[in-house]
């Protein structure tokens, strides 16, 4: 049975001149035999521990902000698997891997993972690329920095835009059921319910 694990690590975000503390999610979508890494922040060994014997199928970026892709590569290398990245986002991909490759993401591209469809949906805004992942069969939503518990995630930095990642949670993502687990890049998880009425304070409040 396709079940959602997740590994939390701890490092550094940084951009813009300035670094923060962050604790991040990493999401593992799979069952006994197969997995799908969504995200790969800061640490190797967790994320290896948590992923055992199992076949991963790809190490999935939902954006190239440092903290979410910091050790995509030696993830990569360790399990034989691919990268996979909105290209939207390669300016930021290169600043921190330059030399490394990664495959190219579509919008309404399906990969599939332990016999569990999950649908690519391009949600920019946070920055150019990112990408959130839809399970219909779980369902389950992974927003990166897209959505969380109560918001948007920023849009104050280079390469992020307000109006833009409104567009793309109104016109993307709270069309979902309501039920729709989301699973975040940082904190709690919450459903698409839940933040639905949220919707017109965050256009008043700008960002």
């Amino acid at each position: 049975m396709t079940r959602v694990d997740r590994v939390v690590t701890s490092g550094t975000f940084a951009l813009d001149g300035g670094t923060w503390d962050v604790d991040n999610n990493i999401w593992l979508v799979g069952d006994d035999e197969q997995v799908l890494i969504v995200d790969a922040a800061h640490d190797t060994e967790p994320i290896v521990d948590a992923v055992g014997d199992r076949q991963v199928v790809g190490i999935l970026c939902t954006h190239a902000h440092n903290d979410h892709i910091t050790v995509a590569p030696q993830l990569s290398r360790h399990f034989d698997a691919p990268i996979f990245l909105h290209p939207a986002d390669d300016v930021l991909w290169r600043m921190t891997h330059p030399d490394v490759d990664y495959t190219s993401l579509a919008d309404k591209q399906r990969i599939t993972v332990a016999g569990t469809d999950i649908d690519i949906l391009h949600t920019p805004g946070h920055s150019p690329g990112s990408v959130s992942l839809h399970a219909p069969d779980l369902a389950a939503l992974f927003t990166g920095d897209t959505l969380f518990s109560g918001g948007p995630g920023a849009t104050g930095r280079s390469f992020s835009d307000f109006g833009t990642i409104i567009d793309s949670i109104r016109d993307r993502l709270l069309t979902l059921p309501a039920e729709t687990t989301v699973h975040t890049g940082h904190g709690d998880t919450t459903t698409i319910g839940a933040e639905k009425p949220a919707l017109s304070d965050w256009l008043a409040r700008g960002h």
